[in-house]
């Protein structure tokens, strides 16, 4: 069963799954794809070529899927694809991909996208991600499974961010984030590991003991050379650990932003136990 309020303006080809929920003054276009169990509350608008997963409940005043902020886009067919599970507050805009960045835009299971946050073009973010109050991701950004963007953070264009990592509030990160890196500041740097987090994802003592040790040897031992020597002695030392092989593909990875890395002012980084 579908309830729609008599209010609410839904494009007849739009398909809608079972037991949708679609609330009064809202908007949904011809190509949109609800899934079973959506909830699109009061005032919300969701139109381009948009797929959202079952289960997913979207706020009120919420823009989905409308064209991306790009001057580049010339209104080719890109895509939007949102999974199960989310939830996705109030304000908060989403945009499908372009031409320029494989064509989709990416929002996986599980995710919330808080009050005011911004998902631009070409955006790639994982599952169980929590995107705070008011953060701004730029486009052909990638986000990792599990991270958490604290409230009022701004990340830039093509950006990656690890999984399990954490931002702070208000951090500008213009730099690729590590896998269960902490980074935080006004031009954020790395400050440690996520363990808090790694400890609620369910890693023992022995995971979080080879990353601690890798981290060490990658951003704090002058000693241990440039950073593709020091990556090599950690692969040759840790790299059987599997959060320590995450972080080392990230690091091989392809990108166009240089690494994170600690603040180089004096300021010795630390192992906090962030949230």
């Amino acid at each position: 069963m579908v309830t729609i309020h008599p209010t609410a303006v839904v494009d007849p080809a739009a398909r809608l799954g079972a037991n949708v929920s679609i609330g009064p003054y809202a908007v949904i276009g011809p190509n949109v794809v609800l899934g079973d169990g959506v909830t699109v509350q009061s005032h919300v608008v969701i139109d381009g070529r948009t797929t959202i997963g079952a289960g997913t409940t979207i706020y009120p005043f919420a823009s989905i899927g409308l064209p991306p902020q790009d001057l580049k886009y010339k209104g080719e067919a890109s895509v939007l694809e949102i999974g199960a599970n989310c939830i996705i507050r109030e304000h908060v805009t989403v945009n499908p991909g372009t031409e320029g960045g494989g064509m989709v835009t990416r929002v996986g299971d599980k995710v919330m996208l808080a009050i005011g946050s911004h998902v631009a073009h070409d955006c790639l973010i994982g599952n169980g991600c929590l995107v705070m109050n008011h953060v701004l991701l730029g486009g052909h950004v990638v986000i990792g499974d599990y991270a958490v963007l604290g409230g009022g953070s701004a990340v830039h264009q093509f950006v990656r961010i690890g999984k399990h990592a954490m931002i702070g509030g208000l951090s500008g990160v213009e730099n690729d984030v590590i896998p269960y890196g902490t980074v935080m500041g006004n031009r954020a740097r790395l400050e440690g590991l996520n363990i808090l987090g790694m400890k609620r994802r369910g890693f023992g003592r022995e995971d979080i003991h080879a990353v601690r040790n890798a981290y060490k040897m990658l951003f704090l031992d002058a000693a241990q050379g440039v950073m593709a020597e020091r990556v090599v002695a950690v692969e040759q030392t840790y790299g059987s650990a599997e959060a320590v092989r995450d972080i080392l593909d990230f690091i091989g990875g392809n990108s166009s932003r240089a690494l994170c890395r600690p603040a180089t002012d004096g300021h010795q980084a630390t192992e906090g136990d962030a949230a």
